[in-house]
């Protein structure tokens, strides 16, 4: 079940991806975990990695599906963190602006700004 106070994953990738659209200057990455996947539920949980850019989400660990009405993520996604880089990404000098702080700290559009004098 889902907290009342904490949206689903859906939801947040959502209102996420939305401002991004304004932040073209800035990515979220997001990282956690999956549920195990195929026949033992109880094996171990699978890291997963997703960046937020322009409105969109594109995992880097995982397939999705190519329907962009679908979430990145699935419901049982777990989100341990967010952090906020300097976009758009250059992987030879790649900034961390922010984070990692909880993924729900970037549904205020002002934390899209980075730590000061950064």
């Amino acid at each position: 079940m889902t907290d009342a106070a904490s949206p689903s994953v859906a939801a947040l990738l959502a209102a996420l991806e939305e401002i991004s659209r304004q932040r073209p200057d800035r990515v979220l990455r997001l990282v956690g975990t999956l549920p195990a996947p195929g026949e033992d539920p109880a094996g171990p949980d699978e890291p997963f990695e997703l960046l937020i850019f322009r409105g969109f989400s594109s995992s880097v660990t995982h397939p999705t599906a190519f329907d962009p009405d679908q979430p990145a993520l699935p419901v049982s996604a777990r989100i341990t963190a967010a952090m906020l880089l300097a976009g758009p990404l250059n992987p030879s000098d790649e900034r961390c602006l922010a984070g990692p702080l909880p993924a729900a700290t970037y549904l205020d559009p002002g934390a899209w700004e980075g730590a000061a004098g950064g």
